[in-house]
């Protein structure tokens, strides 16, 4: 009797022990596949599902093509002076130097030249010639009313009237060719920025345009005889070009008086805005990309010439679904996003997607607007399938 008892008591506790395992794999329900599709199920409960993080698809309008090519600041080339010496002489003073603003008609140096006595002395020349001619003339015209008179009065004869008006004729001539060469002597001293009464003319040199000096290669006291080598480079940098090499295959998106975005190494926080102005006519054969270059505005004159960046423009735009970066899971060498079909059932979406736009990722394929998708935790499915 007594063995009987303990026999049926060590089977009730066979019996409870070999409950618990099983009761313990219950409560634990671990994730698991619903389909061959690779839908994923966690429980209600599950620590897995507080990891993970759904929101709700939007859409937006992006761009599907985009050309990004590299580029440096230029000068604009209308906007550049180099100042030559108007004639030989010796360079008496230099009165900028690199790096100062200029306005234009600002004198930049003196002169001392052999040309400013010469076109001094011809004005004086022609002052005195014009005022030769000009007595001549009152001179002819006074005469030619004397004879009118004497010949009204039958004195004398036609002749002598024929001759006086000729008289005048030539005097009015010599008046008029005085008057040319005087204008044109006070042209040529005005070319040479030297004034007429001057007894010791020096030439002043003259900004021909508002800018900055980039460049200066002369100094005090050398004597010039080439009227062709530069002095000085003036370039106006209130609006300069940002020059890009632009790929042959991607030139069709570029169009003049479009609108390009610009970065630049030196301003890695801003984005500049520039317009199309030129774009070459002819491809580089070693690197096979255009020229194309954007004109922006330089008012604080914070751009510099040689400045390195890169140029940026959007081409052919539609309304696709956007999804941060995040809910994008790698997988076999393809592109998923798990879609929530309902609380704790997720499946994977194989997606094409366009160029990347900071944490913004614009979806070709696969996905809809108002998609309830995973953006954090998606690595956790993935982990379980």
């Amino acid at each position: 009797m007594r063995r009987t008892a303990v026999i049926s008591a060590a089977l009730l506790f066979l019996i409870g022990c070999g409950e618990k395992p099983e009761a313990a794999k219950q409560d634990a329900k671990p994730p698991e596949k619903a389909s061959p599709t690779g839908e994923v199920r966690l429980p209600v409960g599950s620590p897995q599902l507080q990891r993970i993080k759904v929101a709700v698809v939007q859409a937006a309008r992006v761009p599907l093509d985009e050309v990004v090519a590299p580029g440096k600041i230029e000068s604009n080339p209308n906007r550049i002076s180099r100042v030559v010496m108007p004639v030989a002489g010796r360079v008496m003073r230099v009165m900028v130097a690199v790096g100062d603003a200029v306005v234009e008609g600002q004198p930049l140096l003196t002169i001392q030249s052999p040309e400013a006595s010469t076109a001094t002395s011809t004005y004086q020349q022609a002052l005195a010639r014009s005022g030769e001619s000009k007595a001549t003339f009152a001179k002819a015209e006074a005469d030619l009313a004397r004879v009118k008179d004497l010949y009204a009065g039958r004195a004398i004869a036609q002749k002598e009237v024929v001759s006086a008006e000729a008289s005048l004729a030539q005097a009015k001539s010599a008046v008029e060719q005085a008057k040319a060469a005087q204008d044109e002597s006070v042209r040529r001293l005005e070319i040479l920025g030297v004034k007429p009464g001057d007894t010791n003319p020096m030439i002043q040199v003259r900004a021909p345009l508002a800018g900055k000096i980039l460049e200066l290669s002369v100094a005090s006291g050398e004597y010039r005889n080439d009227t062709s080598a530069p002095l000085m480079t003036i370039a106006d940098l209130s609006s300069v070009f940002m020059a890009a090499d632009v790929p042959e295959s991607q030139i069709r998106l570029v169009t003049r008086g479009e609108t390009v975005k610009i970065t630049l190494s030196a301003y890695p926080d801003e984005v500049f805005t520039g317009t199309v102005a030129r774009i070459a006519d002819v491809v580089d054969p070693q690197t096979r990309t255009i020229k194309v270059r954007a004109a922006l505005s330089n008012a604080q004159g914070r751009l510099r010439p040689e400045m390195f960046g890169e140029i940026r423009h959007e081409e052919t735009f539609r309304r696709v679904p956007v999804i941060p970066s995040s809910a994008i899971v790698q997988s076999d060498k393809r592109s998923v996003v798990y879609r929530e079909k309902s609380t704790g059932v997720y499946e994977p979406v194989t997606i094409t997607f366009g160029k990347q736009d900071g944490e913004r990722v614009p979806v070709l394929t696969g996905l809809a607007e108002g998609d309830r998708i995973v953006i954090d935790g998606g690595m956790l499915l993935k982990g379980v399938q």
